[in-house]
């Protein structure tokens, strides 16, 4: 007598995956705070972000490479510099029908 094996939606547990690993990524207040930057001030280098973020580079730069990793903000190289931006379109698909709609 064979077994049947259940089969599991994959797609639905990378959508999972994905969005656990966004949501990580902003359930941070100094992360909220560079979004927040970002998003009012656009833009923006590390070393101009230093002093109103209100710590070390290399510190922010840990917190910049999460955000980047999920997708929350974009990296931009414009010669020997990087400028980060936010994501819109990321930020607005956490906020936006697209995940509701698979609770209901």
């Amino acid at each position: 007598m064979k077994k049947e094996i259940p089969l599991q939606d994959v797609s639905l547990e990378k959508m999972f995956e994905k969005y656990e690993a966004k949501y990580k990524a902003v359930a941070d207040k100094k992360r909220l705070h560079i979004m927040n930057i970002l998003c009012r001030q656009g833009a923006m280098c590390v070393c101009d972000m230093v002093p109103l973020i209100g710590m070390p580079q290399s510190k922010l730069s840990y917190h910049l490479k999460i955000l980047l990793d999920a997708e929350i903000i974009i990296k931009e190289t414009r010669g020997t510099w990087s400028y980060y931006s936010l994501n819109q379109k990321e930020v607005d698909n956490l906020l936006s029908e697209e995940l509701c709609c698979i609770f209901r």
